[in-house]
């Protein structure tokens, strides 16, 4: 059986802002909710404030690491992510019948009937955050130094299955992570002081950003559970700010792991401790989109100061 997704609520701001982003051009409609092309003036403040992270970053002269926006399924399952984020993940299908199923799939295609039952789950899935293919691309190096690595996972696209009207919610979009992985000590540490940096950057940005424990969307009972004591232990935190609707969006997490996925990818460190993980991730459609919600649709009308933060010419 198949289930279509239901569609998230918008305030009447965010779907007013998403009719001005479409009239203006920066972003382009794809053809189903949460999905957008982005048009010139978009992508250059989009690129801009990647650029802003970039030089920030500078000071963890992280390892720069890029990767597709697909990963191998068993990574994810290895990961634990479709046990706690099923109605997130998505898995990838493909076609691998003979002549007389391709036959029939284009007759049902045709005929705009069901064709699924010809597709075949294949062995990759979107990728749901930046950070999932680190783990399995670290665990096959020799044991970390002792003072561990920092990892620039760079602004790859990532999939959510969440269609909405709201600008802010999109299906497919870039998220700009980094990771930590090393002692717990070191860890946590280096994770305060992005917290602390993503709130000056913000602020530079004149987006007046509020920070808060959080917890991710964990699915059913059981995900009530591990939600609570994610915030109960102060796991998550989050760095919003307005983008139209009554409650300021979520535009920067900051998530500490502990041991779980150097544990289950076997990531060690080469004295023998305990190798604990955190991830930063700030999602740069987000924040272009506050820049644009805050500031206005034409950037050439930003005040000079805001304009040279972002080296926009």
């Amino acid at each position: 059986m198949s289930v279509v997704p239901t569609i998230g609520s918008a305030a009447p701001a965010q779907r007013q802002f998403l009719a001005e982003l479409l009239q203006a051009g920066l972003l382009i409609d794809g053809g189903a909710p949460g999905l957008y092309g982005r048009g010139p003036g978009f992508e250059r403040v989009r690129l801009a404030v990647d650029g802003l992270v970039d030089r920030i970053a500078a000071a963890d002269l992280a390892e720069p690491l890029r990767f597709p926006p697909v990963m191998p399924r068993r990574h994810l399952e290895t990961s634990g992510y479709p046990a706690t984020f099923p109605h997130l993940t998505a898995t990838i299908f493909a076609f691998e019948g003979d002549e007389a199923d391709a036959a029939e799939q284009s007759r049902c295609v045709s005929c705009g009937e069901d064709w699924s039952a010809y597709q075949r789950m294949t062995d990759l899935v979107l990728t749901p955050a930046g950070c999932y293919p680190v783990y399995p691309a670290i665990a096959q190096r020799e044991p970390l130094p002792r003072d561990g690595i920092v990892v620039d996972a760079g602004g790859t696209y990532v999939f959510r299955r969440e269609p909405s009207q709201d600008p802010a919610r999109m299906q497919m979009f870039h998220q700009r992570e980094l990771v930590r992985l090393g002692p717990p000590s070191a860890v946590a540490g280096w994770r305060r002081t992005w917290l602390d940096r993503a709130i000056d950057l913000l602020t530079r940005l004149q987006l007046e950003p509020v920070a808060d424990v959080a917890s991710d969307p964990f699915f059913g009972r059981q995900g009530r559970i591990l939600a609570s004591g994610q915030r109960e232990q102060a796991l998550k935190f989050e760095v919003s700010v307005s983008i139209g609707g009554e409650q300021p969006t979520a535009v920067a997490s900051f998530n500490y792991h502990r041991d779980h996925f150097s544990g289950r990818f076997g990531i060690r460190s080469q004295d023998g401790g305990t190798v604990h993980t955190a991830c930063l991730g700030f999602g740069l459609e987000r924040i272009t989109l506050a820049l644009l919600y805050r500031h206005g649709l034409d950037t050439s009308g930003w005040d000079d100061p805001l304009r040279a933060l972002l080296m926009l010419a």
